[in-house]
């Protein structure tokens, strides 16, 4: 779940038929601005006028506001009770007449309510940390983590019995890790009184944009509405893809998550994180103490985790492949994202096959990039991706390859102008994308160059963190049957957003949307390979589609396509000697083991409160995954290995440092023989 009547009509109330205990610290009430009638204004013309979907403020768009605005301010369904969410409900149609009216009024009583709602459980939390009282961890219960379905709270007894495993989870979690359980009483009180002091420093812009966002996430889940200091904030969450960890986070929850990592960046090098871990806490410098950051908003993160390059800085994460929550520190040396550590990289792979050797060039292409200020310049050596990956062709054609492989897994896109000339080098003529616009216009960019740099068996290898323009040039060389796509179906980000200055901050708003030239978008859907490998990361987590109201999948009319090396023929034949080989080897047995495992996982929705069940849980996760890495091993003849340490230290690494997944490598390895097939069958068939 992402997070981002006048007000007089409803004072903060205290329900009559609930007893609460009497908070230590009263909630301010927060209200309106005057600009923000203005501002609320601006934005719905825009997105009525200039947004892709065309959505009509009413009755039905106010009750799925109410929704997503209760959601994202109580996901885990622990602070509102169910006398507030039936209180709420008699807003349900009447948000879209206050919108109109340009009143936001309805957004503030919500989150008023709220912020009384913390407070009261964050002074139950430090008076039950402070007390004397003691938490008995040999009783057989169990804390649900997952609370997104679960029935709203009736009374404050059961409220109460909610954050007592709540507190009594958080410090099991903690003791493991070492700290005795006054050190675990002391983090967690100085983390509810951190809660504390940001909720009383949350500001009425604060509650304007989260109101307003869970509006604009209602036309698509990346529009998004900025205000004056978010804007900053903005920028200095995406520079954290250029300077500080390369990484792109978020808030999920009360957590703070890794969206994805930037190719070649500081995190990224580590190869100890990836998408969807949560980062708990953060310290500065190796010895640094780590400050716990559960609940923080998320450009405070933000700044805690920026820093001068050359610092280091440190990270407590929870995996998200663990269901109990185990922690794990890293650090990260600080840097800025270094232009030709992105760049497209060769190799060139050679193996034997029925005794006769193959050359298999491979180009890695992190991202879609260019060198816009060197090109502005007049430089005409100007970087790009295309102008890099033409030299690396041609360099390998030297060497006398046989198949040519261009991995975009993991390149979450960039420019598109790289996308379609990237495409051209491997097509003789035609559209490579089309792009429809908001007033249902339909315009197609072209390869207007003859030219083909590349005439060979081609492979691209795209997993489910392919996106945008990794996207556009996968689809051009699937729709021209150009090549053979590898791997696991794309991300599915076929929207194309623009960032428009308002009077009171920024709206980012999807204005047009990809197609492929079969007229297919690539919206929501993706592209899908001709030849499907194992995928480690779920499509229903992660990807457009695990989006809450993302655009669909739709169609357009086909424009015209050119096959002067169509390689569909085979693919049957491909999918039969690639099935016969992934089932018998080690590398693919390993991961679906490990994909069939997370999946076991995924359901579990609670877990026990019991210290000792609690231990042989994570103790039984450690040994699961040390068992099926020594049953990968051992097929491969490799050193058995007795822990997850141990296993870190043995893998094999790449230029740049980091850990080479086995999953990844089976996967290129794979690919590879893919090439060798189709260069066989071209040679049988010619």
């Amino acid at each position: 779940m992402n997070k981002y009547i006048k007000f007089a009509i409803a004072p903060l109330l205290i329900l009559p038929h609930l007893s609460f205990a009497e908070s230590h610290t009263q909630a301010i009430p927060l209200s309106a601005q005057k600009v923000h009638s203005s501002t609320i204004k601006e934005i719905v013309h825009s997105l009525t006028k200039r947004h892709y979907n065309k959505i009509t403020i009413n009755d039905a768009t106010s009750s799925n506001l109410l929704d997503s605005y209760i959601a994202s301010l109580d996901p885990s369904r622990s602070y509102f009770y169910q006398a507030d969410i039936k209180e709420f409900d008699a807003l349900r149609h009447k948000l879209d007449d206050e919108i109109k009216n340009n009143s936001v009024a309805s957004g503030f009583f919500i989150y008023n309510r709220l912020q009384q709602r913390i407070l009261e459980r964050v002074d139950y939390a430090i008076t039950r940390l402070q007390g004397a009282d003691k938490f008995d961890f040999t009783l057989n219960e169990n804390f649900e983590t997952d609370r997104t379905d679960s029935p709203w709270i009736l009374s404050t007894l059961d409220m109460d019995n909610l954050w007592r495993k709540r507190l009594k989870s958080s410090i099991l979690s903690l003791t493991i890790d070492e700290q005795t359980n006054q050190e675990a009483r002391t983090k967690l009180i100085k983390r509810y009184k951190n809660q504390l002091s940001r909720v009383q420093q949350t500001n009425s812009e604060d509650v304007f944009q989260i109101y307003v966002n869970n509006l604009t996430r209602l036309y698509d889940p990346h529009t998004a509405y900025f205000s004056p200091r978010s804007s900053e904030n903005f920028k200095i969450n995406m520079s954290l893809s250029l300077q500080g960890i390369g990484a792109v986070l978020q808030t999920e929850d009360e957590f703070t998550q890794i969206v994805r990592l930037i190719p070649s960046g500081p995190a990224d090098k580590t190869g100890k994180l990836k998408a969807k871990d949560k980062i708990v806490g953060v310290g500065q410098g190796v010895n640094g103490q780590i400050e716990d950051i559960i609940g923080w908003r998320l450009d405070d993160v933000v700044q805690k985790i920026r820093g001068e390059k050359g610092t280091v800085v440190k990270l407590e994460v929870v995996s998200s492949e663990s269901s109990s929550g185990e922690r794990k520190t890293i650090l990260i040396t600080r840097d800025k994202v270094k232009l030709e550590e992105q760049a497209a990289q060769k190799k060139i792979v050679t193996t034997v096959v029925d005794g006769k050797e193959y050359k298999i060039g491979v180009i890695d292409i992190p991202t879609f990039y260019i060198d816009f200020a060197a090109l502005q310049k007049g430089d005409k050596n100007y970087k790009s991706t295309t102008r890099d990956v033409k030299k690396l062709i041609n360099e390998l054609k030297q060497e006398n390859i046989d198949g040519l492989i261009v991995d975009l897994r993991n390149n979450g896109g960039g420019a598109l102008q790289e996308a379609n000339e990237l495409a051209g080098l491997f097509l003789r003529l035609g559209a490579t994308v089309q792009i429809k616009y908001a007033n249902g216009s339909v315009g197609p960019l072209f390869d207007r160059d003859p030219d083909i740099t590349y005439t060979g068996p081609l492979g691209v290898i795209v997993n489910r963190q392919s996106a945008s323009a990794s996207e556009i040039f996968a689809g051009a060389i699937q729709d021209h049957h150009r090549g053979v796509i590898i791997g696991n179906q794309t991300f599915g980000k076929g929207t194309v957003q623009t960032l428009s200055p308002l009077k009171h901050g920024q709206l980012k708003l999807t204005h047009a949307k990809f197609y492929r030239i079969s007229g297919e978008s690539t919206q929501n859907k993706g592209v899908m390979p001709d030849i499907a490998l194992p995928a480690l990361l779920d499509i229903k987590d992660y990807g457009e589609s695990a989006l809450d109201h993302a655009l669909p999948w739709d169609t357009v009319k086909a424009v015209k396509g050119f096959n002067d090396l169509n390689l569909d023929t085979f693919f049957d034949k491909i999918r039969l000697l690639n099935q016969s080989r992934t089932q018998q080897l080690a590398d693919f047995k390993y991961m679906r083991s490990k994909i069939e495992h997370s999946a076991q996982l995924k359901k579990k929705t609670s877990i026990s409160l019991n210290k000792t069940i609690y231990k042989n849980t994570l103790a039984d996760e450690k040994k699961w995954l040390v068992d099926a890495e020594n049953k990968r091993r051992k097929a491969n003849n490799l050193p058995q290995i007795s822990s997850l340490d141990e296993l870190e230290k043995a893998l094999e690494k790449d230029k740049l440092g980091r850990p080479i997944d086995p999953s990844s490598k089976a996967i290129l390895t794979e690919s590879v023989r893919i090439l060798i097939d189709i260069k066989k069958l071209l040679q049988t068939n010619s």
